[in-house]
């Protein structure tokens, strides 16, 4: 499977810009990891430090084409997004179910029931699907260790995040050696929450003031990004080693499915181990 190239298609674009400028955010003004866009319109993107790693990777748009064959859910995805060449291989992945439980895909088809999948068998294709809940992709290239990761706020108060740099540490991969990326989610220009989200979330991770933004009414604006690169770090991971997009799906209908935003599709990020070289 060869990674995209670059084309006349492809536009590398820094995603600085805000989600929505007329709604407050309580990280404003920080700019966004480069990715690069495939396709006219676009209908998968990755990010420029993954692909540096040389790590295949990508999340597909509302554009991709999903017409899944039986027994092979992200076939058609898996070809548009990483370029397969020839037959398309079964994509691993696994039944999601806002926890964080870790499985280990080592073939195609369901892994098994959790919101981290991982992998360290080269040419395994192995994917989640989202539709407002960040994918976080962490790769430690030193040990070909992969682990995709499903977080919402219900795994956020589960520990999502860490628990997939425990289990790709537990395979001999190392925290300060991963790369992490969190693909496009609900931003804290739009998550919109009240206490009973705020109240587990602070039981689970302490004071929330500096992710959350009032809004009036018992509601506030929550930065679920922040807090999630805040878990990343306490994890291990170094913060100069995390790219987010900051692409949100619910200010970006015209690129992406988004729950609060009524849409019944969903973005498929997926991701594989190169060879050994």
């Amino acid at each position: 499977m060869a990674r995209p190239a670059p084309s006349r298609r492809s536009r590398r674009i820094s995603t600085s810009r805000r989600s929505s400028a007329d709604r407050p955010t309580s990280r404003a003004g920080l700019a966004g990891a480069a990715v690069r866009w495939h396709g006219t319109p676009p209908t998968h993107l990755g990010f420029e430090a993954l692909t540096a790693a040389e790590l295949p990777h990508a999340t597909t748009t509302r554009h991709c084409p999903t017409t899944p064959a039986a027994g092979a859910p992200f076939s058609v995805e898996a070809r548009t997004a990483l370029a397969i060449d020839g037959a398309v291989p079964a994509v691993a992945f696994a039944r999601q179910v806002h926890g964080a439980a870790a499985v280990r895909a080592t073939g195609g088809g369901s892994a098994g029931e959790g919101d981290v999948i991982l992998t360290t068998i080269a040419g395994l294709p192995v994917a989640i699907v989202t539709a407002d809940c960040l994918p976080v992709v962490l790769y430690d290239p030193g040990v070909r260790a992969l682990a995709l990761a499903h977080v919402g706020w219900r795994g956020t108060v589960g520990g999502t995040a860490r628990a997939a740099v425990e289990a790709l540490t537990a395979l001999g991969a190392a925290p300060a050696r991963m790369l992490a990326a969190i693909g496009p989610s609900i931003g804290p220009c739009c998550y919109e929450v009240d206490r009973a989200v705020l109240d587990p979330l602070r039981a689970a991770v302490g004071a929330v003031e500096p992710w959350i933004t009032p809004r009036g009414d018992g509601r506030w604006l929550l930065d679920l990004w922040a807090v999630n690169e805040a878990e990343l770090t306490r994890a291990g991971v170094d913060p100069g080693r995390i790219a987010n997009a900051r692409l949100c799906t619910a200010c970006r209908p015209d690129l992406f499915h988004s729950y609060r935003k009524g849409s019944r599709g969903r973005l498929v990020t997926l991701a594989r181990l190169p060879a050994a070289g």
